[in-house]
């Protein structure tokens, strides 16, 4: 890439965003399965004007799950349309790294996961509820780091993606063969870029994910700016973002060479919109028993069972 590189101030790495159809299923295997924590829930009646829940218009919500505040951790944003029962999964999105012994100790009593190699300790390759995968790693995080340390991703062409990402953004990078690893600072979880083979087209089905940074809201218009000189795409141009209630928060949304999706939120902003809420458990207890999703899931189960009785 030829062009002048972004100018980013400090940089943390926020979260990852998974589209989710059963928040009772999801959440339960987030809090029971790997220990994480509701860190705060949100319900929107309109779309979002950033898509931060995909392209729809209708009702929705985003509930932020993880192992501490989102000032320290990187944590996951799960948003549901309501309505939408299941999305389909490319092959965009790989896995999340997660290195806690008890949520290993938690997939093992349980019977989940695969036993994967070349993460310095036993770890279990494991799918939530929609499809995800993670792989659970039986080591704690370093003192101060965050636990899910690394989201990989493919990518169709690591010269581009880096010249993206490191040469433009400036974020740190080391390549390992087909694989490199980009990170914005010491602590933080990763990026991991994975090429896929030859001849394999990039897909994101309609559950793609989007993952968010936080740098000085004063520098996100320059941001932009810069994206578009540099011919590069921007997803959602500068705009301010309301949460009932809470802080207000400006974001400009890019697009990688593959078409991942990369939000920049204004750091002062989102300090104060990503506070934890002790009530956010109960919160996200009461939308789901109004929405009746619960009991919809339930007979789903039941059909599908009496489907497969009769050989269907």
């Amino acid at each position: 890439m030829a062009s002048a590189p972004a100018k980013l101030g400090p940089t943390r790495n926020l979260h990852w965003v998974f589209k989710v159809g059963d928040r009772t299923a999801t959440t339960q295997f987030y809090t029971d399965v790997l220990g994480m924590t509701t860190l705060r829930h949100e319900e929107f009646e309109e779309g979002c004007a950033a898509a931060c829940n995909g392209p729809y218009d209708g009702k929705w919500s985003k509930t932020m799950i993880g192992y501490g505040p989102e000032d320290s951790q990187f944590v996951l944003e799960l948003t549901y349309n309501y309505g939408v029962k299941s999305y389909e999964l490319g092959n965009d999105y790989r896995h999340i790294v997660v290195r806690k012994a008890s949520a290993y100790d938690a997939c093992r009593a349980r019977g989940l996961g695969t036993p994967v190699s070349g993460y310095g300790a036993p770890a279990l390759a494991v799918s939530a509820p929609g499809g995800y995968g993670f792989v659970v790693v039986a080591q704690d995080a370093a003192a101060g780091a965050t636990v899910m340390t690394e989201l990989c991703l493919s990518c169709s062409d690591l010269d581009k993606s880096l010249a993206f990402w490191s040469g433009f953004l400036g974020f740190a990078a080391t390549r390992e063969g087909g694989e490199a690893v980009v990170s914005c600072g010491p602590g933080q979880a990763t990026l991991r870029l994975v090429q896929l083979p030859a001849g394999t087209q990039l897909e994101r089905g309609t559950a793609f994910g989007r993952v968010a940074f936080a740098t000085p809201g004063g520098l996100l218009q320059q941001l932009e700016t810069d994206v578009l000189a540099a011919g590069c795409t921007v997803h959602t141009r500068y705009v301010s973002l309301d949460t009932p209630g809470k802080a207000t928060v400006q974001v400009v949304i890019l697009q990688d060479p593959d078409g991942h999706e990369i939000c920049f939120v204004g750091d002062e902003g989102f300090r104060q919109l990503s506070q934890v809420d002790p009530a956010a458990p109960q919160l996200l207890s009461d939308a789901v028993a109004g929405d009746k999703s619960a009991e919809w899931f339930e007979k789903q189960k039941l059909r599908e069972a009496a489907m497969a009785a009769k050989g269907v």
